[in-house]
């Protein structure tokens, strides 16, 4: 049997075929490549397995998902494949409600058919936005500000109303900010296009394909002006996605659980570690907000840690360190 992971060669996925190889389960990877590299699949397999299987396909597409699940044995699912950019969401929500829904509501009815007693959801801190001051637990309110973060929020009560209705059960996976890389250097964050993170575009700055960072917003209420999130080392939210899988949640029955550090950093804060573990200045330039972006979030996890076993265990200075290592193995290939 095998855990069937969607959208695997992305960035949190690559890194959670991992760590579950790493944790004894078998793999299967599903992703159509639209913002992922076909390089990341023989970094992936040189960590797990060279003959770890890996499906191209759209997984919203039903004729997809009947194939590859007539081929493989899947006994639990990891859904990540999504469109994550909030900025791109606010100037294109009907892709983004047309995309992300479609693929949770077509992948739950091919589990649910099949009789997959677990499935675990890539949802976003983003579906608080800013209703409740930080830190945030599970029972803050739901008020997304993009959506991209509504289709998070959709894609959660999609999920607990299909695990209602039927004997699977579903875990939804809140994530503050990803940052780092495997400590391999051989998979990380590699986006095609336009980066719509912090850390990949302090990255592309050092890395000198990008002139200068530019800073979105400097008057907010925070102590520099800058907004503030709760950055969280990849490998920690990937042996996040194991923990879930392994954890007690009766048949027909859903959870969300938070998985961030519990503590915020500012824009300028995460400028000046990187400044520091990079040994040179960042060059930035203040700019406009960004539509939908909020002003400050960060995470309570005494949930994943009293029901999951789960915390964050990687430091800022190490996400960075990471991060940096794989950017230039990268840029030496």
């Amino acid at each position: 049997m095998a855990t069937l992971v969607t959208g695997g060669a992305g960035y949190i996925g690559s890194h959670t075929v991992v760590a579950l190889h790493g944790a004894g389960r078998d793999v299967v990877i599903l992703d159509d490549f639209s913002n992922a590299s076909r390089r990341a699949v023989d970094a992936i397999r040189s960590l797990a397995r060279s003959d770890l299987p890996v499906e191209e396909g759209d997984a919203g597409d039903s004729q997809v998902l009947d194939a590859v699940f007539g081929r493989h044995r899947i006994d639990s699912v990891v859904h990540f494949a999504a469109r994550k950019s909030v900025a791109e969401s606010v100037a294109d929500p009907l892709g983004y409600y047309r995309s992300n829904l479609g693929s949770v509501i077509s992948l739950a009815a091919a589990a649910i058919d099949r009789g997959v007693p677990r499935l675990v959801f890539s949802s976003s801190a983003t579906v608080y936005g800013s209703a409740s001051a930080p830190p945030v637990t599970e029972e803050s309110p739901t008020v997304p500000e993009s959506p991209y973060g509504e289709t998070k929020l959709m894609g959660e009560r999609i999920l607990a109303d299909a695990a209602a209705a039927s004997e699977m059960s579903v875990i939804s996976l809140r994530y503050f900010n990803p940052v780092g890389a495997h400590p391999s250097g051989l998979i990380g964050e590699d986006p095609s296009g336009e980066p719509a993170n912090l850390v990949p575009r302090i990255m592309q700055v050092a890395a000198g394909r990008r002139e200068r960072l530019d800073v979105y917003g400097a008057d907010y209420s925070t102590v520099d002006g800058t907004a503030v999130r709760d950055y969280v080392h990849v490998m920690d939210l990937a042996e996040g996605h194991v923990a879930a899988l392994d954890a007690d949640i009766a048949p027909a029955h859903s959870r969300t659980y938070n998985l961030g550090t519990g503590s915020g950093t500012t824009v300028l804060q995460i400028l000046a570690a990187a400044s520091e573990v990079l040994g040179t200045p960042i060059p930035h330039e203040m700019a406009e907000r960004r539509p939908g972006d909020i002003e400050a979030s960060w995470a309570d996890c005494t949930r994943a840690l009293d029901e999951l076993g789960w915390q964050a265990r990687r430091d800022l200075a190490q996400m960075l360190t990471d991060h940096w290592n794989f950017v230039r193995q990268q840029s030496s290939c």
